[in-house]
């Protein structure tokens, strides 16, 4: 019996199948080509960007050209369009005037929303950590909570004046409901299960909502904190336009009694842009408080 014999196309055909194995070298790879997806990636992102702006873009071409070709004229003078009144808002800068009035606004604005938070804040967590006190003052509560701040606004000038101390009150008045309310709601959706965990461990009164209460309540806490944002702004330029001689609503309706239209409606695109800026600030304020929720949810996952 003889042994097997191999012929040249067995031979042959393994060499033909690995010519790496007689070279010693591993078959290169194929190319990478990241720039076409970064390209797609990039596309995708101007995309969304140019949609989520798109309700802007339009509202501020139909501006420039709704009062040139459709209006009337007497319409347009008293609606001019886009780039009288940015020329009108780049002349009150080169003035000054405008950094001014917007100085004046972010001083009364701060101070009264400053006050409010902290107030509203502390006397939410009493409120909402004990009964008793939220019976006593919840009635009283709600009779202001429902009494307009701009009703208010001729008590307030009667007994505290026209200066800025009735302005920066009434701005506390508007924003310190708001936070009140969120943070009551905030304390009391707090996990049961989480306080009594930390009264087992020993945690004081203190260190429990140091450490348990107030990071839980805090997206809630900011939820009011940015509508007490954009009240503060909308309550002071109402005040701002009885009894002031500065600020940006006393520029709107100084700007509207000298038929000075298009200075008006800078004041109101520049109001506009501030509650925008207050917006995304708090909402990155938020996000630093809350950032430990992103870590617990990311070790979760």
């Amino acid at each position: 019996m003889t042994a097997p014999t191999l012929t040249k196309e067995a031979t042959a055909a393994p060499a033909a199948a690995s010519p790496a194995a007689d070279t010693g070298r591993t078959p290169p790879r194929a190319a990478a080509q990241p720039l076409p997806s970064l390209v797609r990636s990039g596309a995708r992102r101007a995309g969304r960007g140019i949609w989520a702006s798109g309700a802007i873009l339009l509202f501020l071409l139909l501006w420039e050209l709704g009062p040139t070709y459709l209006a009337s004229p007497a319409t347009r003078v008293f609606l001019p369009p886009l780039h009288e009144v940015l020329r009108a808002l780049g002349s009150l800068i080169a003035k000054g005037q405008l950094q001014n009035h917007l100085a004046a606004s972010l001083t009364r604005s701060a101070s009264g929303f400053g006050i409010a938070v902290v107030s509203a804040v502390a006397l939410g967590l009493l409120v909402a950590w004990y009964r008793s006190l939220d019976r006593f003052l919840n009635p009283l509560l709600e009779v202001f909570r429902n009494t307009a701040a701009l009703a208010l606004l001729p008590v307030f000038t009667l007994l505290l004046g026209i200066g800025e101390t009735s302005k920066i009150s009434i701005v506390a008045y508007a924003a310190f409901f708001p936070v009140l309310l969120n943070t009551i709601a905030g304390v009391r959706t707090v996990d049961q299960l989480l306080i009594r965990a930390a009264r087992s461990l020993g945690l004081s009164n203190f260190r429990l909502f140091q450490k348990v209460i107030l990071p839980s309540a805090v997206p809630t806490i900011f939820t009011g904190i940015r509508m007490a944002g954009t009240s503060s702004i909308l309550v002071l330029i109402a005040a701002e336009m009885v009894g002031a001689k500065a600020g940006l609503g006393y520029l709107i309706v100084n700007s509207q009694m000298s038929f000075l239209i298009p200075d008006m409606y800078a004041g109101i695109l520049t109001v506009s842009v501030l509650g925008l800026l207050v917006n995304y600030l708090l909402v990155a304020v938020e996000r630093h408080f809350s950032r430990w929720r992103t870590a617990v949810g990311s070790q979760a996952n």
